[in-house]
């Protein structure tokens, strides 16, 4: 890894800015490019800087892009950790192939994420409100309009100060229930993370907003009853309350992204002795266990919403309330229990988080 960078601060420092979601940059990012015949050029870690590109980017045309999502956290110590990135590597790996690219080898991908948290953790503070977002990208640069998989790639990554997604405190928000539009089909992208899987859901997003809510939830793209993700996050059901309690995911049938978060919480509600199923959840299925009382919490779970309580459900055929609408006992417990894990405030059995010298 060679680096090239000088720090030139190219925002304000957290300690003097209200931190929000996705515009608060730090200096450096980490690059590499592979080329057809060649492989993989040594990783560089230089300033964060424009990146010039040819119009004619097939990257551009043909959505050969791909990306991924995780977070470096402050530990109680004042160090610098990453939560589970071999995770985000290997799903990376998983995307590339999908769009016809070239994998990254996974040491390459966690030796530029430390780059990036080592050059730049000086952003972050010892708020435990706020993280380091990592974003690695790779897509294709060949400057050639012929319908047919690049044969030139870049690779970066760069991050961000993160706040709350949904804000500086954790409120249950509202969802709308999409019936005209669906984030993933069987045999497409959806469990994979590329960019064309994101920009066709925004119309969706945005009448969630007109309906007075913060996000959408989507059903199956075949036959529109089975309840799949909130916006680009896995969704949780909580069955029963106190000791009886269980948790409830949609299982993955290949149109859901396999969540990182999610299959933490997997794993933190069986250590916390609860109840763990993955099934298919029905949106008529979800109403009537709530009237029942049978599901008494919600949930959505994922890199930048944490876990995050769903309060309200807007849908054409009648809205409906979780609960009391407020946040429940296992929801807020699940939180604790992964944010406390994150900031090395809990055990770490499974060794998720990769320590990473400054």
């Amino acid at each position: 890894m060679t680096d090239t960078a000088t720090f030139s601060p190219l925002r304000t420092p957290t300690a003097t800015r209200q931190v929000g979601h996705g515009d608060m940059f730090t200096d450096h990012m980490a690059t590499a490019t592979w080329t057809e015949g060649l492989g993989w050029s040594p990783l560089a870690l230089g300033p964060r800087e424009p990146i010039p590109m040819n119009p004619a980017m097939i990257g551009l045309h043909y959505a050969q892009v791909v990306f991924e999502g995780l977070k470096a956290h402050r530990q109680f110590d004042g160090s610098m950790a990453v939560f589970r990135p071999g995770e985000n590597a290997r799903r990376f790996q998983r995307s590339a192939r999908r769009l016809a690219m070239p994998e990254l080898p996974a040491d390459d991908f966690l030796r530029a994420v430390d780059a990036v948290v080592g050059a730049d953790e000086s952003w972050l503070s010892d708020d435990p409100a706020l993280s380091l977002y990592l974003r690695p990208l790779m897509f294709a640069t060949e400057s050639n309009l012929m319908l047919r998989p690049s044969r030139e790639y870049r690779f970066l990554v760069i991050a961000f100060v993160a706040g709350g997604f949904f804000g500086d405190t954790v409120k249950p928000v509202s969802v709308w229930v999409s019936h005209d539009h669906t984030r993933a089909t069987p045999g497409g992208t959806g469990d994979v993370k590329c960019a064309a899987n994101y920009g066709p859901s925004f119309v969706a997003q945005l009448e969630a907003q007109r309906a007075g809510c913060q996000q959408v939830i989507w059903l199956d793209a075949t036959e529109r009853r089975w309840v799949e993700e909130m916006g680009g996050m896995n969704l949780f059901f909580v069955r029963g309350r106190g000791a009886g309690a269980a948790v409830v995911t949609p299982e993955l049938t290949g149109t859901l992204l396999p969540g990182v978060t999610r299959d933490s919480l997997l794993t933190l509600a069986r250590r916390l002795g609860l109840g763990v199923s993955e099934e298919r959840v029905s949106l008529e299925q979800w109403r009537s266990e709530v009237r029942q009382g049978l599901i008494t919490e919600v949930f959505a779970c994922g890199t930048a919403a944490v876990v995050t309580p769903v309060g309200q459900v807007r849908d054409r055929d009648g809205d409906f309330r979780i609960g009391d609408g407020e946040p429940g006992a296992v929801t807020m417990a699940l939180r604790e229990a992964l944010v406390d894990l994150q900031h090395g405030l809990a055990p770490d059995p499974d060794g998720w988080m990769r320590p990473v010298l400054g």
